[in-house]
């Protein structure tokens, strides 16, 4: 995979959609993440079709089920070309184990074995729902930082994490490779995520990459925004202030 630090989600229905929002960019090949709703009406052909046009591929499907479920699965996936997929830590290591058996077996060939990466706390969740309706009773950070541990032991790249829990994975990991969505421009609505940041901030904080949805696909120079949230990356938050 190559080095990329932000990857926009094509959270869109069909491939008309997609290909429409990738017509924005004549000059960029900006990586993407297709998610189920993209995958599960498309399926491959919509992966093979990225890759052609080239893509970086991040395939988020959030794998969770019995260990030899997932590895079968991750065999199929590996033929497809995708650059990163990811399981739920959720399922456990010997499960994270499995997914990259299957995706070693499965790859064709010549080709690289993508690279997987596991879920932690999505970042819709919040310590009181964790508590009340999880009953995992210590705070989200301390249980990602435990996930984190989790993935590597199982041979997986990193995790997908909020940025709020990243400083914390890099102290006990510091191989630990970071992907966190929740991020928003200061003036973003944060809409449905609640642990959200900054681009900066979440560089700052240790994030490796980060994903952006709504933030660049329903703005309306889908451009511009791919390109002002780069920069943003780039830059300290005391720096936008001035």
């Amino acid at each position: 995979m190559r080095s990329t630090p932000l990857f926009i989600a094509l959270d869109v229905p069909t491939k008309q959609d997609a290909m429409g929002l990738l017509h924005h960019f004549s000059d960029e090949k900006p990586a993407v993440k297709v998610g189920m709703e993209l995958f599960y009406k498309e399926g491959p052909a919509m992966i093979y079709d990225l890759k052609v046009l080239g893509h970086e591929v991040f395939l988020d499907l959030k794998l969770h089920d019995i260990p030899e479920t997932v590895k079968r699965s991750m065999m199929v996936l590996a033929t497809l070309g995708i650059d990163l997929v990811n399981v739920h830590a959720a399922g456990g290591k010997r499960m994270m184990e499995a997914a990259m058996e299957g995706l070693v077996i499965g790859t064709p060939s010549g080709r690289d074995v993508p690279d997987c990466i596991a879920v932690t706390q999505l970042t819709s969740t919040s310590d009181m729902m964790l508590k009340e309706e999880l009953h995992v009773y210590e705070p989200i950070t301390d249980h990602v930082v435990h996930q984190g541990g989790l993935a590597l032991q199982a041979g997986l790249k990193g995790v997908v994490c909020s940025a709020m829990e990243a400083a914390e994975l890099k102290r006990h990991h510091p191989a630990i490779w970071t992907l966190t969505p929740g991020i928003r421009l200061k003036n973003d609505a944060p809409h449905d995520q609640i642990r959200v940041m900054t681009p900066s901030a979440a560089r700052v904080a240790g994030s490796d990459a980060i994903v952006v949805g709504r933030g660049i696909t329903k703005a309306e120079n889908p451009r511009a925004a791919y390109l002002n949230y780069m920069k943003e990356w780039t830059v300290n938050d005391n720096d936008n202030a001035r």
